[in-house]
């Protein structure tokens, strides 16, 4: 669910219309598209329906709850960028790289279900209560019930 939603806000930053700033000392007034300007524009690029900037919202507010290192591989990733060329910017190996988008995610489960972020857990520990394996019992085989439920 949180890689859906980062790649959905990665999207939607990416159909926002361009940011203008318009200063004093512009005298001459806006243009109107003509034919030639249109043509050059993206195709299939419409822009987003205000659920979905409100989502995208809510996703970058996200990254606040990262360490910066993090954050850029959380978006890096949710852009499309591959493995490789986020392991060169930001200059760890794959298996790091991997791991810290892992807790990332991880993190950010973590804190919607409500909890505050981990002091002192360790990154393999986080992503370690997020896998669906369970735990291994220790004592699974010196106890072996039979049918009534004792102890052979």
């Amino acid at each position: 669910m949180v890689e859906e939603r980062l790649a959905e806000a990665a999207s939607v930053l990416g159909r926002l219309p361009p940011m203008q700033v318009f200063s004093y000392s512009r005298t001459w007034p806006r243009l109107l598209l003509d034919y030639s300007s249109m043509v050059s524009q993206r195709p299939g690029m419409t822009p987003p329906d205000m659920a979905a900037v409100g989502r995208m919202e809510e996703a970058l507010d996200w990254s606040a709850w990262l360490k910066s290192t993090d954050s850029r591989i959380v978006w890096q990733r949710a852009n499309g960028r591959r493995w490789k060329d986020i392991c060169s910017g930001v200059g760890l190996a794959r298996a790091a790289v991997h791991e810290h988008w892992r807790y990332a995610h991880c993190l950010i489960a973590w804190r919607l279900n409500g909890m505050p972020a981990p002091t002192r857990t360790s990154r393999r520990t986080l992503i370690a209560r997020f896998r669906n394996e369970p735990k291994p019992n220790a004592f699974a085989d010196t106890f072996v019930p039979d049918k009534f439920g004792r102890n052979e």
